[in-house]
C-alpha cells in the first residue's frame, strides 16, 4: 500500500481549509460531519459557506494566511480554485507542519479523502489512492445498499450498553450477545424501525443472561479448500471470525489464519503425510475437551473435510459427548487440481462417471480397485497417490500394453509456485522423482468414450498431481 488506511481523532481539533467557493463547500460539508472546529480562510464566502458562518458552525477568517495559519491542526484542506496558489498555500502549510490535502493535486497531498459510507458511529472508507475515483464510487454504492440506514443507531445503542454487559457476563457471553445483536432479531427490529422494542430485548438479555444464542461449546470443520486464501468459503471465514481456538493442519497458505478473529487462540496439529505432529486420536480428544469448556471450535482442514479428510472420526467423537457440531464444505484438491490446468473433470460424450478414492490406505500404498477396474467413460480421481505411482504405472503398462496414456502433473494446484509438467506414463515415476513432487499430490486417470488404436477403442488418460 502506498498509503496507510487511518480514522483519526477529531473531536475539538482545528481543521483549516482554505477557499470560499464550491470545493471548498465540499470539504466543509464532509469535514461538518464530524465533531471538529472548522476555520475557513478565504477573502469572500460562496452563498453556502456564508450561512454555515452566520449560524456559528464554521468560523471564517479573511486575515493573512502564514505558517502559523496552518500549527496546530489536524487536517488542512487548500481548496483556492487556482492550482498556482494552491501550490504556494501548500508550502506555507507545510512550513506550519500540517497534513495537507489540496483538492485535485494527488501529488501534493499527505491525506487522500476516501469516498465514505457514513452509518455513524459506523464509518466505511473506500480508497482506491487516487487511481480510480469511479470504482470507488460504485463500491460506495454497493455498501449503501447492503448497509441498513439505521445501523449506525444500533451500533450506538450497543456502544451505551458494552459497560452493562461487561459488568454482568463473562467474555464468552459477551461475543455471543454481540453476536446475537448484530445477527439476530435485534437487528431485524431496528430494520424494520422498532427500536424501543429491540432496545428493551438487549436490556432484558444482558440482565438476564438469556438471549436466543447458544452459549454452549460447539465445533465446525471446515475446508480451507487447496490452500489459497480466496477458494475458502464465506461460511468458513466467518467460522474462522466467530472461534475461540482453531485447530489448523499444515495449511498452505498461510493468510488464510489471518481471517481468524485476533484474540483466537491457534494450535497447530500437523498432519503431514507420514509425519503427524498430533495423532488423530489425540486430536479427536482435544476437540471434544475446548467443546467441553464452552469454546467455538474450529478444526480447520485442508479441501474439504467429508472427503479423505477422517472427519468421521471426529464428528463420531462429537456425536458420542453430545457436543453440537456442523461440517463446512471446502473446494476439494481434485476440483481444484483440475481447474487449475483448465480440465473439466466429466465431458459429455467421453467421460461421464467420476471416482474419487486414494491410493494411501492404512496398509500402505496400493493400486485401488477403481484403476484395476477402469472403464471407458471414467474419470479416477487419485488422492496421496504419489507413493502409489511406480505400482499404478506398472498396473496400466501390465493391463493395457497398447494404450498411448497422457500424463500431467501439476503441483501445488492453486496456489504460488504452481507447476505443470507433462511427461509419458512410462516416465511418470521419475518425473515425480525428478522434481521433488511428494505427497501434495493429485493424480487422475481418464479413459475417455471412443478413443481409437490400431487396436480399436482403448483408454486415453491423464495425470494431475
Amino acid at each position: 500500500m502506498k498509503t496507510f488506511p487511518m480514522f483519526l481523532q477529531m473531536s475539538g481539533r482545528r481543521v483549516v481549509i482554505v477557499g470560499g467557493g464550491e470545493q471548498a463547500a465540499q470539504k466543509t460539508r464532509l469535514i461538518l460531519k464530524t465533531e471538529a472546529i472548522v476555520e475557513i480562510w478565504a477573502p469572500t464566502l460562496d452563498p453556502e459557506l456564508s450561512g454555515l458562518a452566520v449560524t456559528g458552525r464554521i468560523t471564517h477568517q479573511t486575515g493573512p494566511i502564514t505558517p502559523d495559519t496552518f500549527s496546530d491542526t489536524a487536517l488542512v484542506f487548500i481548496a483556492s480554485g487556482c492550482p498556482g496558489i494552491d501550490i504556494a498555500l501548500h508550502a506555507l502549510a507545510k512550513e506550519g507542519g500540517a497534513t495537507v490535502n489540496v483538492v485535485d493535486q494527488p501529488q501534493l497531498c499527505d491525506a487522500i479523502t476516501p469516498s465514505i459510507v457514513d452509518r455513524d458511529p459506523v464509518v466505511v472508507a473506500i480508497g482506491t489512492e487516487g487511481t480510480a475515483p469511479v470504482l470507488a464510487r460504485q463500491i460506495k454504492t454497493k455498501l449503501e445498499e447492503a448497509l441498513e440506514p439505521r445501523l449506525g443507531d444500533l451500533a450506538a445503542l450497543a456502544g451505551r450498553m458494552r459497560g452493562a454487559a461487561a459488568a454482568s457476563l463473562g467474555p464468552r457471553a459477551r461475543r455471543d450477545l454481540w453476536h446475537w445483536v448484530f445477527n439476530d432479531t435485534p437487528r431485524q427490529l431496528f430494520t424494520s424501525g422498532a427500536a424501543r422494542d429491540a432496545a428493551k430485548m438487549i436490556k432484558t438479555a444482558i440482565k438476564t443472561g438469556e438471549f436466543e444464542a447458544s452459549i454452549g461449546g460447539s465445533v465446525s470443520l471446515v475446508g480451507a479448500g487447496p490452500g489459497a486464501k480466496d477458494l475458502i468459503t464465506l461460511r468458513g471465514v466467518q467460522r474462522l471470525q466467530e472461534a475461540d481456538v482453531i485447530y489448523y493442519d499444515r495449511l498452505l497458505d498461510p493468510e488464510i489464519l489471518e481471517l481468524a478473529r485476533r484474540d483466537a487462540e491457534r494450535v497447530y496439529v500437523g498432519k503431514a503425510p507420514g509425519c503427524h505432529s498430533l495423532p488423530q486420536e489425540k486430536i479427536t480428544q482435544t476437540l471434544v475437551a475446548a467443546a467441553k469448556r464452552g469454546q467455538r471450535v474450529v478444526r480447520l482442514k485442508c479441501g474439504d473435510p467429508g472427503v479423505f479428510g477422517r472427519s468421521t472420526e471426529e464428528t463420531d467423537a462429537l456425536k458420542a459427548s453430545d457436543i453440537p457440531f456442523e461440517i463446512v464444505p471446502g473446494v476439494t484438491a481434485a476440483c481444484a487440481a483440475a481447474a487449475s490446468i483448465g480440465q473439466s473433470l466429466t465431458e459429455r460424450g467421453k467421460v461421464d462417471t467420476l471416482v474419487l478414492t486414494t491410493g494411501h490406505r492404512q496398509d500402505g500404498f496400493t493400486v485401488p480397485d477403481p484403476i484395476k477396474d477402469i472403464k471407458p467413460g471414467t474419470c479416477v480421481a487419485l488422492y496421496m497417490a504419489v507413493g502409489a505411482a511406480p505400482q499404478i504405472v506398472a498396473h496400466l503398462e501390465t493391463c493395457h500394453p497398447d494404450v498411448p496414456f497422457d500424463v500431467e502433473v501439476v503441483a501445488k494446484a492453486q496456489r504460488k509456485g504452481q507447476i505443470v509438467l507433462n511427461c509419458s506414463l512410462g516416465d511418470l515415476a521419475h518425473t515425480l522423482k525428478v522434481h521433488n513432487i511428494m505427497g501434495e499430490a493429485m493424480l487422475f486417470v481418464r479413459w475417455s468414450f471412443g478413443v481409437q488404436t490400431s487396436n480399436g477403442a482403448i483408454p486415453r488418460a491423464f495425470a494431475t498431481v
